[in-house]
């Protein structure tokens, strides 16, 4: 079996953030190499007694997505897809060279080999179940988010995610309006409306994320009617901001990375009501303070930072 692999030259701190995005023109899986060092609890869970030297870190990554040949995708336009949202992100975030090159390569069969590895898990008491996989009897009156993975962002499995998802529980109430910017696979809407909120709205920059949402919203049951999705840059396009509408939102939650988040919040505060919450994440924790000084500055209280791994998010609300 044949492939085409699109690789990606970019920086670290950009690969989660890439990999979320070209899961929503449909590139499942990422193959990253880079020279960050393994956690301890990485080394841990690996079965060898002495790790190689490695490499410093240089802060640059090569991002490699595989499209088997034999499929229906049109590879030619898939990379021109590539080549759009890269340029899109380059306007909110440094993503360094950003070149791609495309090879061939046989015999790869890990997009569809790594489903064995990603089984049912809780996020808390929530259990998210891929597709494939049955839902056991005694799971049956659980919360079950349904979702296929792609990505960790696309799943629930990344610690942004489930820092969102936390204090998602603690502001929802049944009469909240919704807004989720960088919605993607939609994951924290849908997972809001299960909460109890009264209805949600989505913004993305990518178009596909229209059908992922919807695709994610009916296995999950969710009233079509209590998700709008929305598309095109909330930062800079006035449309957008128009349409998404002024003041009308109890909670605004952004899980994308702190160099967006800089400029987003100046300007969601205006879709926010009085008294409204302000969820962020995807925030590195060496970015924790740029992140908390942006929402100051827009006029916000921070009410709460909260940690998992890594990653930070920043709670804050508009008085």
């Amino acid at each position: 079996m044949k492939w085409t692999r699109i690789q990606i030259k970019t920086i670290t701190d950009a690969e989660d953030i890439i990999i979320s995005t070209l899961y929503d023109i449909g590139l499942e899986g990422a193959q990253i190499e880079d020279k960050i060092p393994l956690t301890p609890l990485e080394k841990e869970q690996m079965f060898v007694d002495i790790m190689p030297q490695a490499e410093s870190d240089d802060g640059i990554a090569y991002l490699s997505f595989f499209v088997e040949q034999d499929s229906d995708k049109d590879i030619d336009e898939l990379v021109e897809q590539v080549k759009q949202e890269l340029e899109d992100l380059k306007m909110f975030m440094d993503i360094g060279e950003g070149t791609i090159t495309i090879s061939e390569t046989e015999d790869l069969d890990w997009i569809n080999n790594w489903k064995q590895f990603f089984h049912q898990f809780y996020i808390d008491d929530i259990l998210v179940v891929p597709s494939w996989e049955e839902i056991k009897e005694e799971d049956k009156d659980k919360m079950i988010l349904h979702i296929d993975p792609g990505t960790a962002f696309g799943t629930g499995m990344h610690e942004t995610t489930q820092l969102c998802i936390r204090q998602l529980r603690k502001f929802i109430t049944p009469e909240t309006v919704l807004l989720d910017v960088g919605t993607g696979s939609g994951i924290l809407a849908i997972l809001s409306l299960m909460f109890g909120a009264k209805s949600a709205v989505g913004t993305d920059l990518d178009p596909c994320a229209v059908e992922a949402v919807r695709e994610n919203s009916e296995v999950n049951g969710i009233d079509p009617e209590k998700f709008t999705m929305m598309i095109g840059n909330i930062i800079t396009e006035k449309e957008v901001q128009d349409k998404v509408g002024y003041e009308c939102y109890d909670i605004v939650v952004a899980n994308i990375l702190a160099d967006v988040l800089v400029p987003l919040t100046p300007v969601i505060v205006n879709q926010m009501k009085k008294g409204g919450i302000y969820i962020t994440s995807g925030i590195i924790d060496d970015k924790e303070e740029t992140v908390v000084e942006a929402v100051k500055a827009a006029g916000l209280e921070v009410l709460e930072v909260t940690y998992q791994g890594e990653w930070v998010s920043v709670t804050a609300r508009k008085n």
